[in-house]
């Protein structure tokens, strides 16, 4: 049968190098008496007295209006449209390109950055190679800067939070992954606030006035990553150095390539399926309900799988749209599925 979805041939691959040092438990964090980490534990302090952020940190969860497009100009909503056309395959992330202030949202491997505090200086390191640094030596933000794919920025002290303004950042990358562009003129704002040792919250304010009608706010939960390690992931381009590797002009509409499925095959994939995506335990829940498949993805909202072949499936409400596509052994039970994404097909085992 001929496949009605387009299909992706990776342009890069992110490659994690072989895992060092996992098994190693995180020296000197408090420990609870069954030896696990103390998350709830007192943050830990400097020599001066500031709350110490350094350490390797996860985001947990998000709430941001960053996606509100009725806060973005028409021209930016345009080009992210024409993006998701593309399957996002122009993103500075699948060219091998700095993603720049779009680290702060998603920096590599699991979203893992590592930051490292000074008296004058704090760093924050990214699974990707790429890296910030966070002058806090009392100097200003240049009034007209040279624009650089991670930008300048400089820190201060409000209380216990630490305040980071951010600008000179060229418009070569987008603030997140779904394809939203940004001038010249950016400027961001952000506050780190350690709550307790295991728990920091991150504010983020994003000024555009070339791209944005009003200013865009994100709020992270961070989690610090005990007994852990950020892997390095290196971007591989392909030989050819552009987009020739991508096959399909633009996403097709699921609906209107649907085909009909019977009711006794789509039984077959009903399950529970887990499985790793990045570094993220991930569990997919598959139901049948009225003749039609719907999918679950760690407990988040319930959206139709719309069938394109006897095996795949389109996700038409999620905000990909990514394919799932079953493997069966004979006529019995799908063993597992898989999630393709331009990052490749993750594989989710059935476990029930």
């Amino acid at each position: 049968m001929k496949r009605r979805v387009a299909t992706l041939v990776l342009l890069v691959s992110t490659t994690p190098v072989a895992a060092q040092w996992l098994t190693l438990a995180t020296p000197g964090i408090p420990r609870t008496a069954n030896g696990e980490p103390d998350m709830s534990a007192p943050a830990p302090r400097t020599a001066d007295g500031r709350p110490d952020l350094t350490g390797l940190w996860r985001p947990v969860g998000a709430s941001p209006d960053l996606f509100d497009q009725t806060k973005i100009q028409a021209w930016a909503r345009t080009l992210m449209a024409e993006r998701e056309q593309r399957f996002y395959s122009d993103g500075p992330h699948f060219r091998c390109l700095p993603t720049g202030p779009g680290s702060i949202i998603s920096s590599g491997e699991g979203g893992f950055r590592r930051i490292v505090q000074g008296p004058t200086v704090t760093a924050i390191l990214n699974g990707d190679l790429t890296y910030r640094q966070i002058f806090m030596d009392g100097r200003e933000l240049e009034p007209d800067p040279l624009p650089t794919w991670m930008g300048y920025s400089v820190g201060r002290w409000d209380d216990d939070t630490l305040v980071v303004e951010s600008n000179g950042f060229n418009d070569k990358t987008w603030l997140h992954n779904q394809g939203l562009s940004h001038t010249e003129s950016l400027r961001i704002t952000e506050r780190y606030r350690r709550l307790d040792f295991g728990h920091m919250q991150l504010e983020v304010t994003y000024e555009d006035p070339g791209a944005f009608d009003s200013p865009l706010h994100v709020v992270f939960a961070m989690e610090f990553a005990a007994d852990d390690e950020m892997l390095e992931t290196v971007c591989n381009e392909a030989p050819q150095g552009n987009s020739s590797n991508w096959v399909g002009e633009k996403v097709a509409d699921p609906l209107a390539t649907r085909v009909d499925v019977a009711s006794e095959i789509l039984a077959k994939y009903v399950g529970t399926y887990q499985g790793y995506w990045l570094d993220n335990p991930t569990t997919v829940e598959v139901t049948l309900e009225d003749g039609a498949l719907f999918l679950r993805r760690n407990g988040g909202d319930k959206s139709e799988l719309i069938a394109q072949s006897e095996t795949t499936f389109v996700c038409g409400s999620c905000r990909w749209g990514q394919p799932y596509v079953f493997t069966r052994e004979g006529d019995g039970m799908a063993t597992e599925v898989a999630e393709v994404q331009v990052s490749g097909a993750w594989t989710f085992r059935r476990v029930q």
